[in-house]
């Protein structure tokens, strides 16, 4: 039986706005959580999961109402803690620590989370999932960095030239026999 699991990575939100929890998304991040509405709306989506951070959880929430189902939060998909603080990172900052973070898995700064660390909770989420709701469909309201990791688990493919690639927002399919992955498709354009 396969199980789908579509990766959707928040859209644009404004990083000057509240903290790493409470950013929502721009009017460019609204429109496209319509975008992904309609995107997804064939796709039969039995369940929706997603990190407590608002720019995740309202970029699939339309389409969760629509369909009469609710976003259940999963505290463990939140995005990396890039560092102890309650602000982001900026871009000039970001590219480096990631640069090394992905040649070094185990490599934090101080008072945040590695790479493996954050794998390691985020994937114990997402097999528990699979496991759960076997032969379902399943979103996950996620972030370009955690959703890499989770991905690079499976297929070591999904890495940092990948997660430099990916948009806000973003959509991969997964398909898994079991806890086997056997396809990813890209579904966003």
């Amino acid at each position: 039986m396969i199980t789908y699991i579509y990766m959707v990575r928040h859209g644009e939100s404004p990083k000057t706005e509240g903290t790493e929890r409470t950013r929502g998304l721009t009017e460019k991040g609204k429109q496209d959580s319509g975008r992904i509405s309609k995107i997804l709306q064939k796709e039969a989506i039995d369940l929706f999961v997603s990190s407590p951070y608002q720019r995740a959880i309202l970029t699939i929430k339309d389409l969760a109402t629509d369909l009469g189902k609710e976003v259940l939060v999963f505290e463990d998909l939140k995005e990396k803690m890039f560092t102890q603080e309650t602000t982001p990172l900026s871009d000039k900052e970001l590219h480096p620590y990631l640069s090394r973070s992905f040649s070094n898995h185990d490599y934090a700064l101080p008072g945040a989370e590695s790479n493996t660390e954050c794998q390691k909770r985020a994937i114990k989420v997402l097999k528990q999932l699979i496991k759960t709701y076997e032969g379902k469909k399943i979103v996950v309201g996620t972030h370009g960095a955690v959703m890499t990791l989770m991905m690079g688990y499976y297929d070591k493919q999904f890495d940092l030239n990948f997660l430099l690639h990916t948009t806000k927002p973003d959509i991969y399919r997964m398909e898994f026999l079991r806890n086997e992955l056997v396809q990813v498709k890209r579904l966003w354009q």
